[in-house]
């Protein structure tokens, strides 16, 4: 399970509400396009990338200069860092596939690596990979905001009001710190923005089209650049898809009952293996046992691995590991861990615990502090989202929301109905999200136990992405191709990327 992947895409899911925005100043068409040619024809230097460890993929890297506001190209610029891994085969080179791993907030240049390894020696010699930071993240011009921690989600308002309070104080300082420091550059993150990038990168590259690859929020991304820019579009994969009507906020939501059933389905799968891991005989017995883990740590916070948590963070570490049924090992033994903590809390002189490294990793990255990767790409996470929709600001609208989860929604539903910072940002976005609907032909792949972007969310993906031709895969996963191991899924997009041929019906693959 690529646990990295997942913390970038574990915020996104949230709803467009529908608005009237007036489109900025901006100048004629003619006059744009003109601006835009001495962004057109610079120079691409490629070079050793930062991270030295790409350096083993071939993948090299470089940045290009857009313009802050499309709208005025004579104005303010920034840098957009890409990387490339070329065609293994340059006689049999077909153009380039752009990518997106996801998020948003999750830094892409080293996709094209990750997408390497499952790739087919026809589609590795058929593409030149390109990976992206997308605006706002990573090696581009970087949104860094200073902030102390690295998700909204990572204080859950727990039981009382009193914690709900304090989740909005938290949520409002983030937004306000974010404002305070990067005021001239938020509001130009939006994805519609990010996909002139992406046209940008194709049209300095010499390329007359494009094909993508995106996954989860990358497809919110490839869907608007194929709404766009139809006609630059050779092939389009979406893996793991919302309802782009959804984005951001609804989306959100939605995750609260998915993870629910998601730990349904961990359960279903643990109880018969209680000699192993102690869980519970029955699934409704691992269940009771995970909400009662909450219940204490509200009164007592677990200590592990230098880390706290409480009724207000446990919710997301769940959120995090109970996405892939490839993991559930590692989700049991994680409970095994924090019962073994508990006890040895409750036990004068007990034994310090001992971490697994995967597990240590991963608490380290999920609570990271100010100064870190992840707190830097939370704010460009936020960037994105609050310049995509505008969220109600009442507090009142989300303690109601909260309570109304609870029922429902035990572990999860406080936690993934509380406020954004979005709702309290200074500036409503400055263009409408796109609205996706064409024909443009596409191939997407969905998993029916997705937790972040549900199978009935990629629905209606498909339904707006009216010519393409979606894969159903039976199991408990976000993300497939590259993620999941699954023949069909490697060889169906395969193909496609290599002959253009969409299957001539939806289909199924087996797990």
């Amino acid at each position: 399970m690529k646990r990295t992947a997942v913390l970038g895409a574990f915020a996104l899911s949230i709803a467009a509400l529908t608005m009237t925005i007036g489109a900025p100043v901006s100048a004629s068409p003619a006059e744009g396009e003109r601006a835009l040619e001495r962004f057109r024809k610079q120079p691409v230097d490629w070079t050793a990338c930062r991270d030295v460890s790409l350096g083993a993929s071939r993948t090299r890297c470089a940045r290009i200069t857009v313009p802050l506001d499309y709208g005025r190209p004579g104005g303010r610029t920034i840098e957009i860092a890409i990387s490339r891994i070329t065609s293994s085969d340059p006689a049999k080179r077909r153009g380039i596939l752009q990518t997106n791993p996801g998020g948003p907030g999750v830094r892409g240049l080293g996709m094209p690596r990750d997408l390497r390894r499952v790739m087919s020696p026809g589609v590795a010699a058929a593409y030149d990979v390109i990976g992206m930071d997308t605006r706002g993240l990573g090696e581009s011009t970087p949104a860094d905001c200073g902030l102390d921690r690295s998700s909204w989600l990572l204080y859950a308002p727990g039981a009382d009001r009193a914690g709900f309070d304090e989740s909005v104080r938290l949520t409002r300082e983030d937004a306000r710190r974010c404002w305070d420091e990067q005021a001239d550059l938020l509001p130009y993150l939006s994805t519609r923005n990010t996909a002139r990038d992406v046209d940008m990168v194709r049209s300095v590259l010499g390329e007359a089209k494009t094909s993508w690859f995106g996954h989860s929020y990358g497809t919110v991304l490839g869907s608007t650049y194929a709404q766009m820019f139809p006609h630059r579009v050779d092939r389009l994969v979406l893996d793991s898809a919302p309802d782009p009507a959804e984005y951001p906020l609804r989306m959100v939501r939605r995750t609260g009952l998915a993870n629910e059933r998601a730990l349904d389905d961990f359960a279903r799968w643990v109880a018969p293996r209680h000699g192993e891991y102690g869980l519970g005989r029955t699934p409704a017995e691992v269940r009771a046992g995970v909400e009662a883990m909450v219940v204490r740590a509200r009164k007592a916070p677990i200590h592990l691995g230098g880390h706290r948590m409480s009724d207000h963070e446990l919710p997301l570490l769940f959120y995090v590991l109970v996405t892939d049924d490839t993991a559930d090992p590692q989700f049991a033994q994680l409970l095994r861990t924090l019962l073994k903590a508990e006890a040895v809390a409750a036990t004068a002189g007990g034994k310090p615990i001992t971490v697994p490294p995967w597990l240590q990793s991963t608490l380290d990255l999920l609570f990271a502090s100010v100064g870190s990767d992840r707190a830097a790409d939370y704010a460009g996470q936020l960037g994105i989202v609050c310049a995509d929709a505008a969220m109600p600001s009442d507090p009142e609208h989300y303690w109601r929301a909260v309570q109304r989860s609870r029922a429902s929604q035990p572990v999860f539903g406080p936690m993934t109905h509380a406020p954004l910072p979005c709702a309290f940002w200074q500036e409503q976005p400055r263009e409408s999200l796109t609205r996706i609907d064409n024909e443009v032909p596409a191939l997407q792949v969905q998993a029916t136990g997705d937790s972040r972007t549900t199978y009935e969310s990629g629905l209606r993906m498909h339904r707006a992405m009216r010519a393409s031709r979606l894969v159903t895969v039976p199991v408990r996963a976000h993300t497939l191709y590259g993620h999941y191991p699954n023949d069909c899924v490697e060889e169906t997009v395969n193909t496609y990327l290599l002959r253009g041929t969409l299957p001539a019906r939806d289909i199924v693959c087996a797990r």
